[in-house]
C-alpha cells in the first residue's frame, strides 16, 4: 500500500510492512514526532507498530491522505500472565488442594463476566470454564450458596439470578449455555446497576455476599468510585483476570488485601485455589483438612506494554508557509514493539501433604513422588517385594473385606482421598500372591454404591485403578442405610455357606456423624454374621463403636501418617477370632471409675475407653449380663443402674455419655453409695446371681475404702481394684483385700493392655470364687440399713437380708 501522492517507500526501507510491524499516518503536530498510542491517562494498548504523525499547514487540495495500518503481532496463548515461583512438587500440592476445596456456608456468589470485545469469544469461554471449576466447590443449594451472572459489555444484561437454580449441575449449565455478547467494555455501567438493584434474586445482604468480576480491565468508564461503594456496602470483590489483563483496573476493583483478591483465570486451578483461600480466611469455606494450609508464596504478573525506539530516519513530507509547495525531508521514524513488564507480588495459595510427606516407605526407602497422590519406594534388597518396604502383612486368613468409604459433604473431599489412599496401601500390602483374602469397595452418602464388588477384579494394579476413578459424591450422610444395604447387597453372590463360606467384613471409613439411626441397621448387619470394623477420627468414635459393638472393633487416628499406620492393626482385627470364655454367664456388674480432680477429664476419658472395651466381651441383656455405672469425684453419682440399658449397644453409647466431676473424691463414699443404691433389689440386682464392682482409680482419696470393700465382700459381691499410676500406693493394696484383687497399670494410656487380665479375674474370682457365697445363700440383694461412713468400723451386719 503506498499514499496517493509521494514517492514510494522502497522494500527495504523502515516503512515496508513487515507479518507483525505497521504504522499509523495522522496529522497532529508542525512536524514528524513520535506519539505513544496511549490515551490521556496513560493506559496502555496492545498492537505493535511503526508511528508518524505531521500537521500540513497549506491548501486543502494538497493535503496528502492519511493511511491508518495496524497488524497485530501473535503472542502465544500460553504464555502465562500470573505466575507462582515454587517447586513442582508444590505446584501438584497447590493443584490437588484445589479439587479438594468445600464451600457449604450460607453466601451469595454473584459473578458478572465481561462479554465485550477486547475480551473476544474465545477469552469468554475461558471465563466461563472458570466459573464452573468455582462451582464444583460450591455446596449450591437454597439455603446454602446460591450462584447468579450477569454479563456485561455496552450495558450488563442479567443471565439468571442467585434464586433461579437450586443445585449446581443447574447452575453450570446454564453457564455453559452463556452466548458472548460484544459491545464496549462498560464496567463502570454493570457496578452501577449493582448499586441501584443489588444482587439479583440474592437474600439482602443477610449473608454474606461475593463479587467475581472477570475482565481484562479495559473499562471505558471510571470503576474506582463505585467499586468503592460496593466494597462500603459490605460486598466482597474479587477481579480475575482474562486475557491480557490491565492489572491496575482490577487492583482498583478489588477488595483489600488486593494481592487475594486478584486472580488471573486462565490458570484455572490456581486461580480457583487462590479464590478459595481467602474465603477460607473469612470462614466462608473451609480448608480441606488441618493438615492443608494457606501459605505465601512469591509470584509474578505480568503485563503487556508498548514502547517505543528511535528506528532512523525516512524520507518524509513537509509543507512551507512561505510558499505553497511540498518539501521533501529526513524525519526521525520510531518503532514500537510489545513488551512484557513483570510486577513481583505475593500470591496465597493452599497446599495439602503431598504423598511421600507421610514418609511412607519404611525401613529405610526412599519414596519417589509420580504424581499428587501416587509415590513408589525405592526399597533395600530385603524389602524390595513388599509394598512401602514394610514387613509382610498379607493376609493369610480367609476372608471378604468390603471397605465402605464415606463420600457424603460433612466427610469432605480430603477425607475421602485420604480414605482412599488408605485402602490402596492396604490392597498392596495385604494382597500377596498366596493371600486367601478378597476384597471389593463401596462408597456412600445418601445411597450406597458398590464401585468394586467382592473380588470382582484382575489383579491389585486393576483394583488401584478403579479406585483411582472413585469419584467423590457429597450428598447427606446416612450411614445407617449404607450398612443395611451393604449387608444386604454388599457381597454379591459370596461363594458357599455354613462353615464353607469365608468370613465377611464391614470395614467402615469415615470423620463424619450419621445423620440417621445406625444401631439398628449395624444389629440387622451383624445378625447377618458381619464383622462390623470402623475407622475413623476421635469425633466419631463413640459411634462407631455402637456401630461395631464396641471400642475393640474401631481404629481412630489424628492424621495421614496415622491413619496408615493402622494396617497391621486393621489386618490383625480381619484375621482374629474372639476367645471363648465365661462372658455369656450371668453376672451383676458395676464399674466405679474415679471421676475427681486428680485424674482429669483426659485421663477419664482413657477410663471410658477401657471400660467400653470390657463391656464389648459380655452378652449385655436381662438373662445374661447386667452392667451398671458409677462415678465420684466431689460428689458421688449412678451414672445409670445394672437395669437401666438392656443392650450392649445402650450400654456403650452411655458410657460414653459419662459425666466427668471434678473435685475430691472418696473411693469409700462411693463403694457405701453402691451397697447402699447399685447393688440391691431396687437398683435392678438379680438374687442367686453373681455380683462384681470393678473400682479404677488413680489412687487418691482410696484412705477409707478398705472396710466398705470388705463390707460388699461379705455380701458376696466380688471387687476388682485397677489402679493407675508409676507407684502402688499401700493404700490400694488394701482396698484389693487380702486375696490381692488388684491389677496395677502404668498409666492411662496403658489401660488397654490390660483388658484381658481382667477378664480372667471375672471368670476366675466373680463367677467361680467370691460369687459362691452369694449362690449358696439364701439372702437376696436387698437393701439393709444404710451404712454410714461413720460407722466403717463397725462389724458385719448380720440382721436385714439382703446382698
Amino acid at each position: 500500500m503506498q499514499s496517493l501522492r509521494g514517492p514510494v517507500a522502497p522494500r527495504n526501507s523502515p516503512l515496508a510492512f513487515g507479518k507483525s510491524k505497521g504504522f499509523i499516518l495522522h496529522g497532529d503536530s508542525p512536524a514528524w514526532t513520535p506519539s505513544p498510542p496511549t490515551n490521556p491517562s496513560g493506559q496502555l494498548v496492545q498492537p505493535g507498530f511503526l508511528h508518524f504523525s505531521s500537521h500540513i499547514n497549506m491548501p486543502s487540495f494538497l493535503l496528502l491522505e492519511a493511511i491508518c495500518i495496524v497488524l497485530f503481532a501473535g503472542v502465544p496463548p500460553s504464555l502465562l500472565l500470573q505466575e507462582v515461583h515454587v517447586s513442582k512438587e508444590t505446584i501438584g500440592k497447590i493443584s490437588v488442594a484445589s479439587k479438594m476445596m468445600w464451600c457449604s456456608a450460607a453466601v451469595d456468589v454473584l459473578f458478572l463476566m465481561d462479554g465485550s470485545h477486547s475480551v473476544g469469544k474465545g477469552s469468554f469461554e475461558r471465563s466461563k470454564h472458570f466459573a464452573i471449576t468455582v462451582c464444583d466447590a460450591l455446596d449450591i443449594k437454597p439455603r446454602k450458596v446460591r450462584v447468579g451472572a450477569i454479563q456485561f459489555s455496552s450495558a450488563p444484561r442479567l443471565e439468571f439470578p442467585l434464586d433461579a437454580f437450586s443445585t449446581q449441575q443447574e447452575v453450570k449449565a446454564e453457564i455453559k449455555r452463556m452466548v458472548f455478547k460484544g459491545g464496549r467494555t462498560e464496567t463502570s455501567l454493570a457496578l452501577k446497576y449493582l448499586l441501584r438493584k443489588g444482587f439479583p434474586g440474592g437474600r439482602n445482604a443477610s449473608v454474606p455476599q461475593v463479587l467475581i468480576i472477570v475482565t481484562d480491565g479495559r473499562s471505558q468508564g471510571h470503576v474506582a468510585l463505585p467499586a468503592k461503594q460496593l466494597k462500603q456496602r459490605g460486598v466482597t470483590v474479587f477481579t480475575v483476570g482474562i486475557r491480557f489483563p490491565r492489572w491496575e483496573e482490577l487492583h482498583s476493583l478489588a477488595s483489600e488485601p488486593r494481592e487475594r483478591h486478584v486472580l488471573m483465570a486462565e490458570q484455572v486451578e490456581d486461580a480457583a485455589n487462590g479464590l478459595f483461600s481467602t474465603l477460607s480466611g473469612s470462614a466462608i469455606c473451609t480448608t480441606t483438612s488441618p493438615d492443608c494450609k494457606v501459605q505465601p508464596h512469591p509470584c509474578e504478573r505480568k503485563t503487556l506494554e508498548t514502547v517505543r525506539e528511535l528506528a532512523g530516519l525516512a524520507p518524509c513530507w513537509r509543507g512551507s508557509r512561505s510558499t505553497d509547495a511540498v518539501l521533501a525531508a529526513l524525519c526521525p521514524f520510531s518503532s514500537w514493539k510489545r513488551v512484557f513488564f513483570t510486577h513481583p507480588t505475593t500470591c496465597y495459595r493452599t497446599s495439602c501433604p503431598g504423598p511421600c510427606d507421610s514418609q511412607p516407605c519404611q525401613n529405610g526407602g526412599t519414596c519417589v513422588p509420580e504424581g499428587p497422590d501416587r509415590y513408589r519406594c525405592l526399597c533395600p534388597p530385603a524389602f524390595g517385594g513388599e509394598a512401602n518396604c514394610a514387613p509382610n502383612l498379607s493376609l493369610e486368613c480367609r476372608v471378604d473385606v468390603l471397605f465402605l468409604l464415606a463420600s457424603s459433604a460433612d466427610a469432605t473431599p480430603e477425607g475421602f482421598q485420604w480414605a482412599k489412599a488408605f485402602v490402596k496401601r492396604f490392597v498392596r500390602a495385604a494382597l500377596t500372591g498366596d493371600s486367601r483374602a478378597r476384597v471389593g469397595v463401596a462408597r456412600y452418602g445418601a445411597e450406597l454404591t458398590v464401585a468394586v464388588p467382592v473380588g470382582e477384579y484382575q489383579d491389585v494394579p486393576d483394583l488401584v485403578r478403579s479406585l483411582d476413578s472413585l469419584p467423590f459424591d457429597g450428598g447427606a450422610t446416612l450411614t445407617g442405610r449404607a450398612l443395611r444395604q451393604a449387608a444386604e447387597r454388599g457381597f454379591g453372590s459370596a461363594p458357599g455357606t455354613g462353615l464353607d463360606r469365608p468370613r465377611r467384613a464391614v470395614v467402615l471409613m469415615t470423620e463424619a456423624r450419621s445423620q440417621d439411626e445406625v444401631a439398628g441397621p449395624a444389629g440387622f448387619a451383624r445378625a447377618r454374621e458381619l464383622l462390623l470394623l470402623g475407622m475413623g477420627s476421635e469425633d466419631v468414635r463413640a459411634e462407631l463403636e455402637v456401630i461395631t459393638g464396641g471400642p475393640e472393633r474401631v481404629l481412630t487416628y489424628t492424621g495421614p501418617r496415622d491413619l496408615f499406620d493402622q494396617i497391621p492393626k486393621l489386618q490383625g482385627k480381619l484375621c482374629s477370632r474372639p476367645r471363648p470364655g465365661c462372658q455369656a454367664q450371668s453376672l451383676d456388674l458395676v464399674f466405679m471409675l474415679d471421676a475427681s480432680v486428680s485424674v482429669g477429664p483426659e485421663n477419664f476419658a482413657q477410663m471410658q475407653s477401657f471400660v467400653r472395651s470390657c463391656a464389648l466381651r459380655f452378652d449385655v441383656n436381662p438373662d445374661v449380663t447386667q452392667i451398671g455405672l458409677v462415678v465420684y469425684g466431689g460428689l458421688v453419682q449412678t451414672a445409670f443402674g445394672l437395669d437401666t440399658h438392656l443392650s450392649r449397644a445402650a450400654v456403650l453409647r452411655a458410657l460414653s455419655q459419662a459425666p466427668y466431676l471434678g473435685g475430691v473424691g472418696s473411693a469409700g463414699t462411693a463403694l457405701l453409695h453402691i451397697y447402699d443404691k447399685v447393688m440391691t433389689v431396687q437398683g435392678g440386682a438379680r438374687p442367686g446371681v453373681p455380683k462384681a464392682v470393678v473400682v479404677v482409680t488413680g489412687g487418691s482419696g482410696v484412705e477409707d475404702a478398705a472396710v466398705p470393700a470388705q463390707k460388699l465382700r461379705e455380701n458376696g459381691v466380688s471387687v476388682l481394684v485397677v489402679g493407675v499410676g508409676p507407684v502402688l500406693r499401700e493404700a490400694l493394696r488394701r482396698l484389693a483385700g487380702p486375696r490381692d484383687a488388684l491389677i496395677h497399670v502404668a498409666t492411662y494410656a496403658d489401660l488397654s493392655h490390660h483388658q484381658d487380665a481382667l477378664i480372667e479375674w471375672m471368670c476366675r474370682g466373680a463367677l467361680r470364687g467370691d460369687a459362691l457365697k452369694a449362690r449358696g445363700s439364701s439372702r437376696e440383694p436387698a437393701g439393709g440399713q444404710p451404712l454410714r461412713p461413720s460407722r466403717l468400723g463397725l462389724p458385719r451386719r448380720r440382721g436385714p437380708p439382703g446382698r
